[in-house]
């Protein structure tokens, strides 16, 4: 029997200085009611003491955790720390923007006990930026990666985003090129996807501008794994890669291999015991509950054995090392080898899936096309 895997927590920060047009992450501009969600936080951290024992990874996201300053990321750390088991060799994130990173910042940072940054650089072309709605310039970009590492950040990771209209395969290779310079521990490289009712969706669909076909989609995504394997980097997860096992990230490892976490903060969501639950997707309705004493949770659901086989498959086949076979059979009762035999022939044959010592794994040209592998 494998051990029971220590959960993760996530803390979602709900506020930035301006919205992304393309993101539909929760989060507001009124950055007056900051202290106000601080002091609802600490007391949603004391509702699960009974509940949660112990973190061995804490992932601060948002919105824009770079706004809150050193002090504020501190008593939020300590109160962790009083409430749960969060050992020395825990990974501690905190996404951040690079207009908000200079030394004096990240040291602080360090000295706090975090150990693992993610700047949310997203392009190094300044039309691009532009386009995108970031706050921060390509200079600012350069900066916050070189003040990390005279802050002694030894694992960052950066977050980049491709497939923007326009948008040739050489300029992109030569912004990863621009990445890769600089040694990162992470790349997170994202196709732009135009979530609805977003201001991007919205100039979409009134034919302000036009996205690279499918074709160019998946030239898009092979030349990206080809490009930074060559450069040394693993290609783990469909939109991830690592300049070691040891680097990848091992909170959102997590989510991707159904292992318990739990979420704080507005909108955040939370799985234990084959049950999620997810927060209010509103910083008024997560305040209230909190101040009348209740979890501030929303809605929660229990998936059925069946979704839960059917999640496992979708998640497995989006990372390299895929799925084990006789573990898969074990948790769900499905043996893949005997159902869907002819069916894994086929995707064998064209190139998209191996089958080694028990293992599923998708190729790289899986990887490109991992959301209609899990139809199998």
């Amino acid at each position: 029997m494998n051990p029971e895997p220590i959960p993760g927590l996530y803390i979602h920060i709900p506020f930035c200085l301006s919205k992304c047009p393309y993101c539909d992450f929760y989060s507001s501009t009124d950055t007056s009611a900051l202290p106000l969600f601080l002091e609802a936080l600490l007391k949603e951290i004391e509702m699960y003491s009974n509940r949660f024992r112990a973190f061995d990874t804490l992932y601060i996201g948002g919105g824009t955790p770079s706004l809150l300053n050193p002090l504020q990321l501190e008593i939020i750390l300590e109160k962790i720390r009083e409430t749960f088991n969060l050992p020395p060799t825990s990974e501690i994130t905190v996404e951040t923007n690079p207009a908000d990173l200079n030394r004096s910042y990240l040291q602080s940072l360090r000295d706090i006990g975090i150990n693992r940054i993610n700047i949310g650089v997203q392009s190094f072309d300044q039309e691009i930026l532009k386009f995108l709605g970031r706050r921060h310039s390509v200079k600012e970009a350069i900066s916050a990666m070189e003040a990390s590492r005279g802050a002694g950040f030894a694992n960052v990771g950066l977050d980049l985003i491709y497939g923007i209209p326009e948008q040739t395969i050489d300029s992109w290779l030569d912004a990863l090129n621009q990445a890769v310079a600089f040694s990162p521990e992470h790349l997170s490289c994202y196709q732009l996807t135009l979530e609805s009712k977003t201001p991007l969706e919205k100039r979409y669909q009134a034919g302000e501008f036009f996205i690279p076909g499918e074709e160019s989609q998946y030239e898009f995504f092979l030349k990206t794994s080809q490009f930074l394997e060559d450069a040394g980097y693993i290609h783990y997860e469909v939109s991830n890669f690592a300049r070691g096992t040891e680097l990848t990230s091992r909170h959102n490892q997590k989510y991707w291999d159904h292992s318990p976490y739990l979420g704080l903060g507005p909108a955040a969501h939370s799985f234990q015991d084959n049950r999620r639950w997810w927060n209010y997707r509103s910083m008024g309705q997560y305040v209230t509950a909190i101040h009348l004493g209740s979890p501030p949770v929303e809605e929660t659901e229990s998936p059925t054995l069946e979704q839960l086989r059917l999640e496992a498959l979708y998640l497995g086949l989006r990372t390299k090392k895929g799925i084990f076979l006789e573990d898969f059979k074990r948790r769900f009762g499905y043996d893949l080898l005997t159902e869907k035999r002819k069916t894994l022939n086929k995707l064998q044959e064209e190139g998209l899936v191996s089958i080694d010592n028990g293992q599923l794994c998708p190729t790289p040209a899986g990887l490109a096309v991992a959301d209609s592998l899990s139809l199998i």
